[in-house]
């Protein structure tokens, strides 16, 4: 009777391993985006960025939204908006889009957005946010309170849960304009990558992606933080640039209209198409 019963416990414990396994898709593609307004979206999305969204490109909602029918921790067919409830058009949408053109039809793409308008690196570092965010103004503490208290805590929480569904293959960062100027800005990036890195246990040669900032030909106000931002490679031999030339800015010189969207994240997805087919 004993070995049967730890026959059965084994065989038990056998198809539980087997029933976890198979619930996580190889096939399924999840990356992670995160920045502050331009990742977030801050030019409206237009009618032609809410039509014939593929259902193979999905977005897991971080927070709960009521008012789209989006649950927090739940997969969606990406329409926009992809970061919060009442967010815009980011390079995400169009990344998601070249992508799932670009890959196979049993390829699926799957995005998780924590961006916060107006913040500096520095939100995202989790072991000195607190500090941050307590000598914020009230506008950046009442986003950072939509995840929380803690937007990289939030991430992490959204990227454990889709690591049940699928395979994380590489990070989408936009985020530099309230950095302007600070030569550690690569190091503060670097700090944030490191520890997705060890929190999500992933490969320490996971690609990031991180975009320029509105250029100095469209008139971009933090258009000098583009040499700064050029030099991340150095400090983080995954990460690759992706350029913001042509890429249609707005007066406030500052964001990118909904065409200067849809081409940078075009060049995000190019970009990752090309390191998944190396």
């Amino acid at each position: 009777m004993k070995c049967l019963i730890q026959k059965i416990l084994a065989i038990n414990l056998l198809m539980l391993l087997t029933g976890m396994a198979s619930a996580q898709d190889s096939d399924f593609y999840i990356f992670l985006s995160f920045g502050q307004s331009n990742m977030e979206g801050h030019s409206r999305f237009e009618p032609q960025d809410t039509l014939m969204v593929n259902k193979r490109f999905q977005v897991m909602e971080a927070v709960d939204c009521p008012n789209l029918g989006r649950e927090k921790g739940k997969w969606y067919v990406a329409k926009p908006p992809l970061c919060r409830c009442r967010t815009g058009i980011t390079p995400t949408d169009f990344f998601g889009r070249t992508l799932i053109a670009g890959l196979p039809e049993n390829i699926r793409i799957g995005v998780i957005n924590v961006s916060v308008g107006g913040c500096k690196i520095e939100l995202f570092d989790k072991d000195n946010y607190e500090e941050y965010v307590s000598s914020s103004p009230d506008w950046l503490k009442n986003m950072v309170k939509e995840y929380d208290g803690n937007p990289y805590a939030r991430l992490v929480e959204m990227a454990r849960l889709a690591q049940k569904d699928g395979v994380i293959k590489g990070f989408l960062l936009h985020q530099g304009e309230s950095n302007t100027g600070d030569q550690k800005w690569p190091e503060k990036v670097k700090i944030v990558y490191d520890n997705l890195i060890r929190d999500l246990n992933l490969s320490p040669d996971i690609p990031l992606l991180a975009g320029e900032v509105v250029s100095e030909a469209e008139g971009g106000a933090c258009a000098s933080m583009n040499a700064i931002i050029a030099t991340l490679p150095e400090t983080i031999p995954n990460a690759h640039i992706i350029s913001s030339d042509d890429c249609e800015g707005i007066e406030d010189r500052l964001h990118f209209s909904a065409a200067g969207y849809r081409k940078l994240g075009m060049r995000y997805g190019a970009k990752m198409l090309d390191l998944l087919q190396e």
